[in-house]
């Protein structure tokens, strides 16, 4: 793949939560790369992580680890990874010193020898992980001090939810170009106005509070508020989810005007696959915080490999009363379906840009299948 027409790249992400002495992995080494102008689709269950993936890229959440590269620069960096490899690396130390102290009880020359290899080790281990931390926190101060998460910007899934109700939609849509510094009134006024009528709303809209507006016209200030910022990225979380039927295609047609028009770039987290296949260039599909498969949409929705991809495909309700009868649901059974006890997984490119989460056994399969 060109690089130089990446524009978002994510590298192991992982972001795990504490609970008491539970640790839960929300996302678990994902990784995806997004081109400039493509819509890319990440679908899955309720809880797989799909939400928590988008708020790290955004820096909402703090990575565990990972790292998140935006137009080939580095805006997230997880340190956790690193200091989990530097309290390993102290804790082996301490298991060989105590080995090699029991073995070399009687010769004290070969002991000191010995323990100071192994010390060395561990030493060099601290210092790789060290400098690892300094360069990404390095990064980090580098994108902010860029200002390169203003190029990314976030559609909320529920509209009510993300505006402020004290707030006027002049204020909501506006406040970002404040922030940013922005003082001409009247410039920020022609933006709002502007945006509004971007998005199918109109100036008279601009004094109003959100409470005054239906679920669509919420969806549409939060629009508005994002494409403000002329945002290289959008991601879109689950942007239609809580609106109704009628309103849905509207919003979705909205967003398909605006990435032809401005050139914008979006991922677009859902539940609606139907929607997915009708919207976006490629796909990758997440459950338990894992990427379990990923490649085109049209491929992805012809040739699905993994289980858990074909058991959500065959959840799709259909538009024909016939077709629904005989319609058969496929039940995913993750361990009826996989053993990992010895062969461990990872991704594998299974066909060209088409990748599955699977162990060598299971890739001689696929590769089999798509054949």
């Amino acid at each position: 793949m060109d690089d130089n027409n990446v524009l978002l790249k994510v590298e192991h992400l992982c972001q795990y939560f504490k609970a008491g002495s539970q640790v839960l992995k929300a996302v678990d080494d994902v990784s995806f790369e997004i081109k400039k102008g493509e819509v890319f689709g990440l679908v899955g269950e309720s809880g797989c992580g799909k939400t928590t993936t988008g708020r790290s890229i955004i820096r909402l959440y703090d990575a565990t680890g990972g790292s998140v590269y935006f137009d080939g620069k580095r805006i997230c960096a997880g340190t956790g990874s690193y200091k989990e490899k530097a309290a390993a690396a102290r804790a082996e130390c301490k298991r060989v010193e105590a080995e090699i102290k029991k073995r070399y009880a009687d010769d004290k020359a070969q002991r000191e020898q010995e323990l100071a290899a192994a010390r060395e080790r561990c030493a060099a281990v601290l210092r790789e992980q060290t400098e690892n931390i300094k360069k990404a926190r390095e990064d980090e101060r580098i994108a902010r001090k860029e200002k390169l998460a203003t190029k990314i910007q976030m559609i909320f899934q529920d509209p009510i939810a993300s505006l402020n109700p004290r707030m006027t939609v002049r204020e909501i849509i506006a406040e970002g170009l404040i922030i940013q510094g922005v003082k001409d009134k009247k410039y920020i006024d022609e933006q709002v106005y502007k945006m509004l009528d971007l998005v199918g709303l109109v100036p008279e809209h601009a004094g109003r509070y959100p409470h005054e507006f239906s679920g669509g016209q919420r969806q549409r200030i939060g629009i508005a508020r994002a494409v403000i910022m002329k945002p290289e990225l959008i991601i879109a979380d689950e942007p239609i989810s809580a609106l109704d039927v009628s309103i849905q295609a509207q919003v979705i047609n909205l967003l398909n005007d605006l990435r032809h028009k401005l050139g914008l770039t979006i991922l677009f987290i859902a539940h609606d696959l139907s929607v997915v296949k009708y919207f976006s260039d490629k796909v990758g599909v997440m459950h338990f915080g894992k990427m379990v498969e990923l490649a085109p949409a049209d491929e992805l929705f012809a040739k699905p490999l993994h289980p858990y991809t074909k058991s959500l495909l065959s959840a799709i309700p259909l538009p024909d009363p016939e077709s629904e009868k005989r319609r058969k649901r496929i039940i995913y059974n993750p361990i009826a379906e996989h053993d990992y006890s010895v062969d461990k997984p990872r991704m594998r490119e299974i066909s060209e840009e088409h990748f599955v989460y699977c162990n060598d056994a299971e890739y001689d399969r696929y590769t089999a299948e798509i054949e």
